[in-house]
């Protein structure tokens, strides 16, 4: 597991993974991304680290930030109920802190623990905003580079409509 940014950056440039960076102070909320990186993207996305409720099964979803979820409903189309992963999991399972939550911290589960579910507003967006595994930066990758990425780890896309 590796939360450092420049581990990210290395792998993103030795895969040829194109982006732009933002850097600004750390935020916590979708609501404080959006007032620091307002207008950088088609979506900026909001990302839940969640679990089924043995445990047994870890799910990143990425849905647009302007959207509510429920986690009922989310869990009924996945067909399992969810609830939240504690930071602990969060750690263990993609080596980041709460607030930092983000499909790059997919690079840390080389095994595919991790099963990622993609709203189709994400989809079928040109570009997307993430971060680095901290919060004090926003990346934009396009959706062919962002779907490079998802390639290169090993995570195929989960599609649903949130």
């Amino acid at each position: 597991m590796n939360a450092d940014p420049d581990f990210l950056y290395r792998y993103l440039s030795q895969h040829e993974i194109l982006y732009r960076r933002h850097d600004h102070p750390p935020v916590f909320t979708c609501e404080e991304a959006a007032l620091h990186c307002p207008d950088l993207v088609d979506i900026n996305t909001k990302n839940l680290f969640l679990r089924d409720r043995k445990g047994k099964r870890h799910f990143l979803v990425v849905t647009h930030h302007h959207k509510s979820v429920d986690l009922k409903a989310l869990g009924e189309s996945i067909g399992t109920k969810l609830s939240f992963g504690s930071p602990e999991r969060l750690r263990k399972h993609l080596g980041v802190e709460p607030g930092s939550v983000t499909v790059l911290a997919l690079i840390n589960d080389p095994e595919g623990k991790v099963e990622l579910f993609l709203d189709e507003d994400v989809r079928e967006a040109g570009e997307v905003a993430c971060h680095p595994l901290v919060n004090t930066s926003t990346l934009v990758l396009s959706q062919a580079e962002l779907q490079k990425f998802l390639n290169s780890t090993g995570h195929a896309p989960n599609m649903l409509s949130v």
